[in-house]
């Protein structure tokens, strides 16, 4: 084994189990049970979860959506958090056949931001009201721990006008301990890494094995040694169309039941993106996900892992967008802009440059402004709250809050704050409207307490007197 995995490095995906459990007969009775378990926010195991996949029939379907529509709200209230992608450079010396990045791909335009031209994209999201970014990277030697972490504090160190970016996440390629511990010194929130399909027959067709990401077991172990370098907030996600959507949704569960077993802590968020459309990219894929499936996989997810974050991004249209936000999905992009520099400038970038630079099509186009309105219309509360991290409400902690569903307690409140933020800087007149009148709403709608006249006091400290990012 390699020595520089993680201490007692082990494959916890279990084929033959994962085969077995789908091989299982739909069993209403069984469902019902499953569900019920699911209602009390306790984890399923991968042979209940194998029971909500294998369900074809519409009665027990509409109870699975029901039941993940429940949870959802349980857990996380009617908050939805949004955030960007900054893609900060696309060298790569990886070969993934499904990727625009891709090293023998040669009409990408290759670039890596520099340090004026990542400040400048900061200001120019911040300018629209972000405060939270994930930053993108290829695979490439010149994106090291030591660039990753400067990159980080710089667009913390970036402010404009009463804009700031509070949360800077990561997706990037796994590190050892050693490169875990550079980037958490910088201040990261969750560092994301995807195995993009837990098949080994299909990610060895995807991922050349001359290649660094040709290791399945250096990515499987990704999250485990960032644990162990100290950080405790981890992101997995598996990319949709690789190999049958149910095995990698029994892939996703026995990752998060692995790291709860072993850390105590399961993973803070899961990705599901389907695959799209990319440069140079043949899509005759024998496992694409419809739909219909897509929105079974999204439910059963939510009931199979109620403490996680689940993130849905612009890959999906807003069509699927608007209906799959209702029963699991508690984390969307929105404004987003995939090719290199592209905020800052974005009037200056042709289709075919567009093409040529972009990972893969985004499908969601709304503007930010135009995305908080549509959230606020279905009566979701827009987030930018970014308190749980600077508060120690992470990890282990924040596992403490959110599996018994406490989390609401600190969210609502944060959530709302920073919607007024956002109506006051950033919203167009018709945004602003709206928010109002939902923060109205919500306030009418709270117990008469102690942490209500809290957030009044404070909602009219940031009218009055323009203070801001106040935290509960």
């Amino acid at each position: 084994m390699d020595s520089s995995l993680s201490k007692g490095a082990k494959d916890f995906i279990d084929d033959n189990r994962i085969f077995e459990s789908l091989s299982q007969k739909e069993d209403a009775g069984k469902v019902a049970e499953v569900l019920a378990k699911s209602m009390e926010k306790k984890p399923l195991t991968l042979d209940e979860t194998a029971a909500l996949l294998v369900v074809k029939s519409p009665r027990l379907s509409d109870m699975i959506f029901e039941a993940a529509r429940k949870l959802k709200r349980d857990v996380y209230g009617n908050r939805i958090v949004l955030f960007a992608p900054l893609y900060i450079g696309n060298h790569c010396v990886n070969d993934c056949s499904y990727c625009g990045f891709r090293r023998s791909l040669k009409t990408t335009l290759r670039r890596t931001l520099g340090r004026e031209e990542l400040i400048n994209e900061v200001k120019e999201l911040e300018r629209e009201g972000h405060k939270r970014l994930i930053l993108v990277y290829g695979e490439s030697p010149e994106y090291s721990p030591e660039f990753i972490a400067r990159t980080v504090e710089t667009v913390y160190a970036t402010k404009e006008g009463h804009g700031e970016i509070r949360r800077v996440n990561i997706n990037a390629a796994p590190l050892d301990i050693a490169g875990f511990k550079t980037v958490k010194a910088a201040g990261i929130g969750t560092y994301q890494v995807f195995q993009e399909t837990y098949h080994r027959e299909s990610y060895a067709l995807y991922h050349p094995a001359r290649t660094p990401k040709g290791d399945y077991m250096w990515r499987l172990d990704a999250m485990d040694r960032a644990f162990e370098a100290g950080c405790d907030d981890m992101g997995i996600g598996a990319l949709f169309g690789l190999y049958d959507w149910k095995f990698e949704v029994m892939g996703l569960v026995s990752h998060a039941l692995h790291l709860q077993g072993r850390f105590g802590v399961g993973p803070h968020t899961i990705s599901f993106p389907r695959i799209q459309p990319a440069n140079g990219l043949d899509l005759n894929l024998a496992w694409q996900v419809s739909d219909e499936d897509f929105k079974h996989l999204v439910a059963v997810l939510r009931l199979a892992v109620p403490y996680t974050g689940l993130i849905m991004t612009a890959r999906e249209k807003a069509e699927v967008r608007n209906e799959v936000m209702q029963f699991g999905v508690s984390q969307i992009d929105a404004g987003t802009r995939l090719e290199i520099g592209a905020y800052h400038e974005k009037g200056a970038i042709s289709d075919v440059q567009k093409l040529e630079k972009e990972q893969f099509r985004i499908s969601d186009n709304r503007t930010l402004d135009d995305t908080m309105r549509w959230l606020i219309e279905q009566k979701f509360i827009p987030s930018f709250c970014t308190s749980c991290y600077r508060v120690g409400r992470t990890g282990e902690h924040f596992m403490e809050y959110a599996i018994p569903g406490f989390i609401g307690k600190f969210c609502t409140p944060n959530a709302l704050m920073t919607l007024a933020e956002y109506l006051k800087d950033y919203a167009s007149p018709a945004t602003r409207e709206a928010g109002r009148k939902l923060i109205a709403e919500e306030l009418a709608a709270m117990p008469d307490d102690h942490l209500k006249r809290q957030l009044e006091e404070r909602l009219a400290d940031l009218a009055e007197n323009d203070t801001r990012d106040r935290l509960f």
